[in-house]
């Protein structure tokens, strides 16, 4: 399973995601994760000692929901997918940082990645997974946990839409400079990955590129129970 998922992550169309992280601020790249694969992770959400932190949402003011944070060490096929989609996002990040004026620094492997974030005191792991039932939802954010970020992030739908819940679409909005936000409500298909900027991207404007700001949440769900898993790249203070 492991080689597969590096085959998988490395099989997609990187100048498309590239090209839709630029266009429209995200890349859809279909299904990557197969259903038995979907079904295991959701399963580990109910095993207490896989993980470090557990938040509910509504305590918050977060949404209405529950999200677990995995502790070290990753669960294999999470691990996987973290190197794997890094090793091939971290040359799309350099650009696009570029682009945005700032010094491109992102080296080409996680391990050396996360060296610098342990240093500047970034030690806790950032995957997780978020579980939402009837009526939950999660507030639109950013995923930022220290002053080191890795500026683009993913996410795996792993329930079956209109089978294992209703409603429940990813959203993403966008605030350009002195205009009205701009919204998309995506509605994923099970083990479909979802690429996706923590913070702002580029935009070309007239006189060049200005950041845009992003911000994600999920709508609310209507029935039944979603879960899906989170890949973040830098690690937590």
């Amino acid at each position: 399973m492991g080689a597969s998922l590096t085959e998988a992550i490395e099989g997609l169309d990187w100048p498309a995601i590239e090209d839709g992280l630029r266009g429209i601020g995200y890349a859809r790249c279909g299904p990557v994760l197969p259903a038995r694969l979907c079904r295991e992770l959701a399963a580990l959400y109910d095993d207490d000692g896989r993980f470090r932190s557990t938040i509910d949402m509504a305590r918050y003011r977060f949404g209405e929901g529950q999200y677990r944070y995995f502790d070290r060490p990753l669960p294999d096929p999470v691990d996987r997918l973290r190197h794997a989609l890094y090793r091939r996002l971290a040359p799309i990040a350099n650009r696009m940082t570029t682009d945005m004026g700032l010094p491109a620094h992102y080296p080409g492997t996680l391990k050396s990645y996360l060296r610098q974030c342990h240093a500047a005191g970034q030690t806790r792991p950032t995957p997780l997974l978020l579980r939402y039932h009837r009526g939950g939802y999660n507030c639109l954010h950013q995923d930022l946990y220290g002053d080191l970020r890795f500026p683009l992030q993913a996410v795996f739908l792993l329930s079956r839409p209109e089978r294992d819940f209703t409603g429940g679409e990813f959203l993403l909005v966008e605030q350009r400079p002195r205009a009205q936000s701009i919204g998309h409500a995506l509605a994923p298909a099970q083990g479909e990955m979802i690429i996706f900027p923590v913070a702002e991207r580029p935009v070309r404007g007239s006189r060049g590129f200005y950041r845009s700001k992003m911000r994600h949440g999920v709508s609310q769900v209507l029935s039944g129970e979603r879960t899906t898993l989170g890949i973040i790249f830098h690690d937590a203070a």
